[in-house]
């Protein structure tokens, strides 16, 4: 054997040693990997001024309330005594029954929204109608929507479970009154009225019964 032959097998050996010492270092790599650009802006960054701390404030009630206010507190005792409940789950509902029952009141068919009435608000409601019906006026109603819906206030009476929370819806209607001669007594059918009102709603936390009361109207 030649001595240009012994070279190149000692030079081949070297040559396998050195691969087999790169691969138990590094690893085999199969497949894409992202440059070391993409690496490097895959890779999490801390945000200065930023943690996430378990325990923190409820974003179901601080979204919609100050925290560490009495209406917080109420609505944290709410939760407390009904684990399922939800700031933002009422207040769509409030939404809904808002329309409901307003456009009920307009037209004067107060049997439909009767169930979902404190027996004094029911009586408020069910007194006006008949003195609109007694002076022979009707009203026309075509309601566009909520521009704004915001919770007020929240309050909770631990001995009763009871919760109230106040609403303030604004709406936007076009809504006309006639006399007995349809004449136009008030409002218009094309200018847009905004109705403003605070309503209260009420109920038994935990209680089986999921339906609000409107037991408190105002402006």
């Amino acid at each position: 054997m030649n001595s240009s032959l012994i070279q190149l097998l000692v030079l081949a050996g070297i040559a396998v040693f050195l691969i087999l010492k790169l691969k138990s270092v590094l690893g085999t790599r199969e497949g894409f990997e992202k440059p070391p650009a993409a690496l490097e802006e895959a890779k999490p960054r801390s945000r200065k001024g930023f943690e996430v701390i378990d325990g923190g404030p409820d974003l179901d009630i601080t979204d919609h309330v100050a925290a560490g206010t009495d209406s917080a507190k109420a609505l944290v005792a709410m939760k407390a005594a009904e684990p399922s409940f939800s700031v933002g789950e009422f207040l769509g509902g409030a939404r809904g029954a808002y329309e409901m029952i307003f456009m009920a009141f307009e037209r004067g068919d107060l049997a439909q929204i009767k169930p979902f009435l404190a027996p004094d608000v029911y009586e408020s409601f069910a007194e006006a109608v008949e003195a609109r019906e007694a002076q022979g006026l009707t009203i026309e109603t075509n309601f566009i929507g909520i521009s704004e819906l915001a919770l007020q206030s929240a309050e909770f009476d631990s001995v009763a479970r009871e919760g109230e929370i106040a609403v303030r819806f604004v709406a936007e209607l076009h809504s006309v009154v006639r006399n007995k001669l349809g004449e136009v007594v008030e409002g218009s059918p094309t200018a847009i009225k905004r109705q403003r009102d605070v309503w209260t709603f009420a109920r038994q936390m935990g209680a089986s019964d999921p339906n609000w009361l409107l037991v408190a109207t105002g402006d």
